[in-house]
């Protein structure tokens, strides 16, 4: 992340200090002062104090960390990981949804088809993308998408970032449940490898709707949760104010989710977070995403079909 465009959440205010401290530092040593031994000081101690906070973030804390908007976002891990990507627009039925990118590239030299959602790192790119929300026309795209990935024996890659399907009247009108439930049947059905992402934010339906797949990663300070923790705190406790209690309660970290089966890896974070380090952490995912889809090379459909399902029949049957 570039020093003239830094940052913090709320909980890294320790840290704020120590490296606004370290940036007077640096410029009177380019003035001539002769405090080079004080500045590396303060930098293992900025280091050693950001580490300590992230190893003990509680799950509201991560979920600040899921939603950074200097995260690395959809996009961005298409134009790092995937070439000769071609983006395909539409549902055939009612019009596109620029919030679900949906699409075909190259991964590693294979063919793969991408699905993911974009939320946007501008005010005119957030509303272009609508937050990352989809409507029912972006779920029919991917459903379309996953059916011709299928046919041609493209393997279905999805990098899960949404705080959840779009509630507004005129997605309702259109069928928004109805799409979430087909585009999840469509994952399901599914008679080529997928592997899913969590990245940031894995919102409800929004998420679930592509990422039911035969390996589903998850990124360290990811969240995934049938619902965000301000609303589970409105419906709970009449009080959004709760959030905090509510992210706690609902098991929603990366860590979580792996003791309940629900994912089956976690993606480590570089130190302070993926917005820190938006290479290192894009890298990590493509060796990762590499290593799951090597583990079902050569699976024959019904194999693929059989390892999906069984893998879901026993989320909550073994806990480990």
């Amino acid at each position: 992340m570039s020093e003239n465009m830094r940052s913090y959440i709320d909980f890294e205010k320790p840290v704020a200090e120590l490296e606004s401290k370290l940036d007077e530092l640096r410029a009177l040593a380019a003035g001539g002062s002769d405090i080079g031994d004080e500045i590396v000081r303060i930098e293992d101690r900025a280091a050693q104090t950001l580490n300590e906070l992230y190893a003990n973030l509680t799950p509201w804390q991560k979920t600040q960390v899921a939603r950074w908007p200097t995260r690395p976002h959809c996009m961005n891990y298409i134009e790092a990981l995937i070439t000769e990507f071609t983006p395909l627009a539409g549902d055939r039925k009612f019009g596109d949804d620029e919030a679900l990118i949906g699409g075909f590239g190259r991964f590693r030299g294979e063919a793969v088809c991408i699905l993911g959602q974009e939320k946007g790192n501008s005010t005119e790119s957030r509303l272009k993308h609508n937050f990352g929300m989809a409507r029912p026309e972006g779920y029919r795209k991917a459903v379309r998408l996953m059916e011709m990935a299928d046919r041609f024996g493209i393997p279905v890659l999805s990098l899960v970032d949404t705080a959840g399907a779009y509630p507004g009247i005129g997605a309702e009108e259109r069928g928004q449940a109805e799409a979430i439930a087909r585009s999840t049947d469509t994952c399901l059905g599914l008679g080529v490898a997928n592997v899913a992402v969590i990245i940031g934010e894995g919102g409800s339906g929004g998420a679930i709707a592509i990422a039911t797949a035969n390996r589903v990663l998850m990124l360290e300070h990811a969240i995934y949760s049938v619902i965000s923790p301000e609303a589970a705190s409105s419906i709970l406790w009449r009080d959004s104010a709760k959030a905090q209690e509510a992210a706690t309660n609902m098991k929603i970290t990366a860590q979580d989710l792996l003791r309940f089966g629900v994912i089956d890896s976690i993606l480590k974070e570089p130190a302070g977070g993926a917005h820190r380090d938006p290479a290192l952490m894009i890298a990590t995912t493509g060796d990762a995403i590499a290593e799951a889809f090597n583990d079902l090379r050569g699976l024959d459909p019904a194999t693929i079909r059989q390892q999906r399902r069984q893998k879901f029949l026993d989320i909550g049957r073994k806990i480990g």
